[in-house]
């Protein structure tokens, strides 16, 4: 090929990288017995060519792309600051660890302290209290809503108490409103842990917000199943200044200079001040507020981002259609199935159809599941079901490692009789259709 000039390279080789995906990548048509997941990446040659042009680049670190994702992302959320990382489960551990720096004085989460949860979840929303030494103090859910049963609240708070950590279960938020007038009464901080419910929204007292926005930080998690992917990748936000100058510490090394990345005494003042014990005039760029650690995202998967962002308000939209057409085509098995409910002020951004199989119905969890996956409709659990019963907690079981306040019945009937299946952008009204005859097929099979 002769290119007059690198742009003219860069655009040819991305118009092959977009005819490429026309050739061999463009979805195909449903046919009734194809595989369907419980959900996939939903992309197109825009994203293809973003990734490319970031490749081109090879900046490998974050860059131009990262930041643009940064700055539209916030904006979209309607925060001030939004932080890229490589995961949500480092979004939450980033979050998390802001809240242990000295720098919050007497609100600072200590070694010993205590944290609100559930165990009915995803297991990096407790692995970052573990590991620092802090106490989750695990809650029961309800059912239908699948979230933190919030009339047990009280009975968990004690002197030690610090925050509240939990997630909004497959798009469904928790109750905002009654959490966050908790954590207020009790000056908590709040963690919304949004991975699994980005888009959606709620309201209180007639302010409608975004999830992951009502509480002091909000992660979310862009590995590919999610409501959008980066591959890789997830995000810290937050719109309290303090928090999100530890929240780029933690992120990037536990450094104590604000410079970006390949940018040099952005401060002004590089070789004049004075920290901890070291010299006067130690280099900033080189000194550590806090133990923090790597963990930024690379800006090829912030082009693929960017692109995404582009497509969401299309992908919730479907993920709501998807929904109610798997809840109005299942109402005539409503004697035998759990179907899930939005929780009150809510419009879900769903991330999956949530079904509990009614004990009273004779039939069993695993057998229908089994059924399904038979038949190609692939199923999932909610994730560890009761968290404390896997073998991760087999040396600290019994121990003052943890605490559980009030019992955790609710959630072991998840663990044993839940499981859902998926509503991704992706899929069609035929595929929705064919996984509803399915599921009555397998409620009326012959166990």
């Amino acid at each position: 090929m002769n290119w007059s000039n690198e742009a003219e390279a860069r655009e040819q080789i991305k118009n092959l990288v977009s005819q490429y995906y026309h050739d061999f990548k463009e979805k195909k048509i449903f046919k009734p017995g194809d595989r369907i997941s419980y959900a996939s990446r939903v992309f197109d040659d825009r994203e293809m060519c973003a990734l490319t042009d970031a490749m081109l680049d090879f900046w490998l670190t974050s860059g131009r792309f990262s930041e643009k994702f940064e700055k539209e992302f916030a904006s979209w959320l309607g925060v001030k600051y939004a932080h890229l990382v490589n995961s949500g489960s480092s979004a939450n551990l980033i979050a998390f660890m802001a809240l242990t720096s000295p720098e919050l004085e007497d609100r600072q989460i200590k070694p010993g302290d205590e944290v609100i949860t559930v165990a009915c979840g995803f297991p990096t929303t407790v692995t970052p209290i573990l590991n620092y030494g802090a106490v989750p103090v695990f809650v029961d859910v309800t059912v239908p809503q699948y979230n933190i049963d919030v009339t047990k609240l009280e009975e968990a708070l004690s002197e030690k108490t610090k925050a509240i950590m939990i997630a909004h279960t497959l798009g469904n938020p928790f109750d905002i409103k009654a959490v966050k007038a908790f954590c207020g009464k009790n000056n908590l901080w709040l963690i919304e842990d949004n991975c699994d419910s980005l888009g959606s929204k709620y309201t209180i007292n007639g302010e409608t917000k975004y999830t992951g926005t009502w509480g002091d930080i909000g992660t979310s998690s862009f590995y590919p199943p999610h409501h959008m992917t980066m591959g890789e990748g997830g995000a810290v936000y937050t719109n309290n200044s303090m928090l999100h100058r530890l929240i780029l510490s933690f992120r990037d090394w536990g450094r104590d200079c604000i410079c970006p990345s390949g940018h040099d005494n952005f401060c002004g003042h590089r070789f004049d001040g004075q920290f901890g014990e070291l010299p006067q005039g130690y280099d900033h760029k080189y000194v550590y507020s806090h133990f923090g650690y790597n963990l930024k995202v690379t800006d090829m998967q912030a082009a693929i981002g960017c692109e995404q962002l582009k497509k969401f308000p299309d992908f919730i939209e479907k993920r709501k259609h998807n929904w109610k057409r798997l809840k109005e085509a299942l109402k005539p098995a409503v004697d035998k199935l759990i179907l899930p409910e939005a929780t009150a002020d809510s419009d879900p951004s769903w991330f999956g159809f949530l079904i509990s199989v009614k004990p009273e119905s004779g039939l069993e969890r695993n057998k229908i599941t089994k059924y399904l996956e038979s038949h190609n409709v692939q199923t999932r659990l909610l994730f560890s079901g009761n968290l404390l019963r896997h073998p991760c907690f087999n040396q600290i079981r019994g121990t003052d490692r943890y605490r559980v306040s009030g019992g955790l019945t609710v959630t072991d009937f998840v663990m044993n009789n839940s499981f859902w299946i998926g509503v991704y952008p992706g899929m069609t009204d035929e595929m929705i259709d064919f996984m509803s005859k399915i599921i009555l097929e397998a409620l009326n099979f012959s166990f």
